[in-house]
């Protein structure tokens, strides 16, 4: 059958490797659907999904090697029943239909959204017909014990109560200013103080200070900003296409983005259940991780954005980016760091897959991009914020050092080299 990467006539408890990804692939199909669809979320809140529902679909494998006993604050998880049987795929499918049923709710999705949720855990439930309905059960009931635990942990990580705390702007020469046009309230001010999902992510992730601000023509702070304003006026038709690519609001957002790139990727080197979950997992502990580290470092320097330095200092009152710019501080670039760890973690995994094209956009009608790494993808990723006319080169620069750092924590923490293929 699909799931099976052979016709081996065993069937319970075999190794998750023996499964293909196919599952998987399915479940990450229709998240970056709801990602896309979904109302009332901020673009990088959708990191905290990607993170829990792939440490969900990793511990719903029953694997002796889990990583829950390093995930920062979780109890201890439930565990398969000594001498019984189980498949893996059905746990898998219905531990990722629990956790997007608890994640998502009608305050953010279009009831056909929600609906869809249910129709593909019952698709896919009814490809495995042929199995043992009483090793079916088992490893469904198993699969969701595993999603609703590790919902109830998620839901703990203070993202909720940093959400809806107050901010008030803080004023002075160089602050961050609501930028035009819509002048939006300002986004994840707290994020900085949720939980980490691994303890010790954060250790020595945040960045120098950035140059010192200066209104003076000759200082290195208005060359920084003069850089980004002349080159927003004579942007390649490759530069607009790249800041469009990597714009992702109207999109998939950011993480939808990277969900949709680690589905092309589990595709593209054909791997199976235990590899897919665990790549799933670890790119998403990463993105969000980083997602703390990058809202941390916004908030502590509180930047402001080359849009406002042009009009007010540069002279330029009527000049807007060539992408609108986001919500929150301009140092440093969130596209930088949540892009370089997400791609360490993807390089930890699945080393050099070699030439690799990113189809992501193709229903938006843009040209695909090529790339001949992952740390190449999340270098172009960071560009683009350059060219969208949002962020100084310099913060491009040091995000991705500070994702790389946030990684290399990440990857240390869990005691993985930095090379987990298998």
């Amino acid at each position: 059958m699909a799931c099976r990467k052979t016709n081996d006539p065993f069937k319970e408890s075999a190794s998750p490797s023996f499964y293909s990804s196919d599952v998987i692939d399915k479940w990450l199909t229709l998240q970056v659907r709801l990602y896309k669809n979904a109302t009332g979320i901020n673009n990088g809140a959708f990191a905290r999904a990607f993170a829990y529902s792939g440490i969900t679909a990793l511990e719903s494998l029953g694997q002796e090697d889990s990583w829950q006993n390093k995930l920062n604050g979780l109890d201890p998880l439930p565990r398969p029943e000594k001498f019984k049987s189980y498949f893996w795929p059905a746990s898998a499918n219905a531990a990722l239909a629990e956790y997007n049923r608890s994640f998502f709710t009608s305050s953010n999705l279009t009831p056909p959204d929600l609906t869809a949720i249910d129709s593909l855990e019952d698709a896919i439930s009814n490809s495995f017909a042929a199995e043992n309905s009483g090793v079916l059960n088992r490893s469904a009931a198993f699969g969701k014990s595993i999603a609703d635990d590790i919902f109830s942990w998620s839901q703990t990580d203070r993202f909720a109560e940093d959400n809806a705390m107050p901010y008030t702007l803080v004023v002075g020469p160089g602050a961050w200013q609501l930028t035009p046009p819509a002048f939006a309230a300002p986004a994840g001010p707290f994020w900085g103080n949720d939980r980490p999902i691994i303890s010790g992510s954060q250790n020595n992730t945040l960045p120098p200070p950035p140059l010192p601000y200066s209104v003076d023509p000759k200082s290195a702070f208005y060359k920084m900003v003069n850089d980004v304003y002349a080159a927003s006026k004579v942007l390649t038709d490759d530069q607009k296409a790249m800041a469009l690519f990597w714009r992702d609001v109207p999109g998939v957002t950011t993480p939808g983005h990277w969900l949709s790139i680690l589905q092309q990727v589990l595709k593209q080197t054909k791997s199976h259940l235990d590899k897919a979950c665990t790549a799933y997992a670890l790119s998403g502990i990463c993105e969000n991780e980083a997602r703390i580290s990058v809202f941390e470092t916004k908030y502590t320097y509180n930047l402001v954005r080359p849009v406002t330095y042009v009009r007010s200092v540069i002279l330029d009152a009527t000049w807007l980016p060539f992408i609108a710019t986001p919500s929150h501080p301009e140092y440093i670039s969130a596209h930088s760091v949540v892009s370089e760890a997400t791609a360490q973690a993807l390089t930890a995994v699945f080393g050099d897959i070699g030439s690799f094209t990113d189809h992501t956009y193709d229903y938006l009608g843009f040209a695909p991009r090529t790339f001949k790494s992952f740390t190449a993808i999340a270098t172009d990723a960071g560009n683009s914020r350059f060219y969208g006319g949002i962020h100084y080169q310099m913060s491009i620069d040091l995000g991705l050092k500070e994702g790389k750092k946030v990684a290399s924590n990440v990857l240390d923490k869990l005691g993985l080299d930095d090379n987990v293929k298998k």
